[in-house]
């Protein structure tokens, strides 16, 4: 199956914070805001929404087409990504701008403040979905993820005039997006994905009911941390699957990406949606106790151990011949 990954490629620079956010909020004085955070760690690490999730697929055997905009500091990262089965050839470089950045500070409840820096994400309005569609013999799924909102809504409308199946992941750009564009991105997806707040927020941004959105996307799926995942098609009964549990201590960046790489990879193996999102559910615990988003390390045999001990043997043994190309 040939999947395209649209959106944003990032460095992400990741604190930790050993006391609480909220002990430093003070009630009744939340209008004028200056706080400083005195951290404790710093890791800089490779980054980006669309890069994540193409890791992800890469690392599982789905060769992903990545699809996005850089600055001309991105030449060690392309690197480290084709080295992990990404096709980078579709990436724009800019000549003007640096790669995006995302700044993030995690408190010791696992609350996140970030910051994201555009920079050349911006020029990803440019790109033109249709060289990337010829080149690969054909896309089967386009993966529209968070972006230059300019980007997100003219890859979608390019699905649409091509033909081709796309999930819709508008993620943390619904804070930033207005009503005609969010649903513009709800044009018929095969699958929309959000997390819990999302859900809300989507249905507040697009003025649709929950059964209004549902009968515009094929499946939706929502994450919901430590409650597992929720998924609903219009006229069927919801399918929720838990989550697998972590060990130890957890850093949450790039686990919602890693979901959407194992959930795809499954669908695109024609596992089943129980199946995709337990493999989901089982690569984002394991991002979920990795600092940063692209594990050096993801064995198949690993993680074929610790879908079954959540799912028992018989969602082990369905997912080990395709884990295999994982390592």
């Amino acid at each position: 199956m040939r999947i395209a990954v649209t959106g944003s490629i990032a460095t992400d620079h990741l604190m930790v914070f050993p006391g609480r956010f909220t002990e430093q909020l003070i009630a009744g004085s939340l209008d004028k805001v200056s706080l400083s955070f005195l951290v404790e760690e710093l890791e800089i690490r490779r980054g980006g929404v669309a890069a994540n999730i193409a890791f992800g697929l890469g690392r599982l055997g789905l060769g992903p087409y990545l699809v996005g905009a850089v600055g001309t500091d991105f030449a060690d990262y392309q690197v480290w990504l084709k080295e992990n089965g990404v096709d980078t050839d579709s990436v724009h470089v800019s000549e003007s701008l640096h790669t995006a950045r995302f700044v993030c500070t995690t408190d010791a409840d696992h609350n996140q403040i970030g910051s994201f820096y555009a920079g050349a994400m911006r020029e990803a309005r440019t790109i033109d979905l249709l060289p990337v569609h010829k080149r690969s013999g054909g896309l089967d799924l386009v993966v529209i993820s968070p972006n230059d909102p300019e980007a997100m809504i003219r890859h979608t409308r390019e699905c649409t005039a091509l033909g081709l199946r796309f999930a819709a992941d508008p993620s943390q750009q619904l804070a930033v997006m207005g009503r005609e564009e969010v649903r513009a991105l709800l044009d018929r997806p095969a699958y929309l994905f959000t997390n819990e707040y999302e859900s809300v927020l989507i249905q507040e941004r697009t003025g649709w009911t929950e059964q209004q959105i549902l009968g515009r996307v094929g499946t939706w799926v929502t994450t919901r941390g430590a409650d597992g995942v929720h998924l609903e098609r219009a006229g069927l009964r919801p399918l929720d699957i838990p989550s697998v549990p972590p060990a130890g201590r957890i850093e949450p960046t790039g686990a919602g990406d890693a979901f959407r790489a194992g959930f795809l990879a499954a669908t695109a193996w024609g596992l089943g949606l129980q199946r995709a999102a337990q493999l989901g559910s089982t690569l984002a615990t394991t991002v979920l106790e990795t600092t940063g988003t692209q594990p050096e390390e993801l064995k198949g045999a690993e993680l074929t151990a610790r879908a079954g001990g959540t799912y028992g043997a018989e969602a082990a043994a369905g997912l080990a011949p395709y884990l295999a190309a994982a390592g």
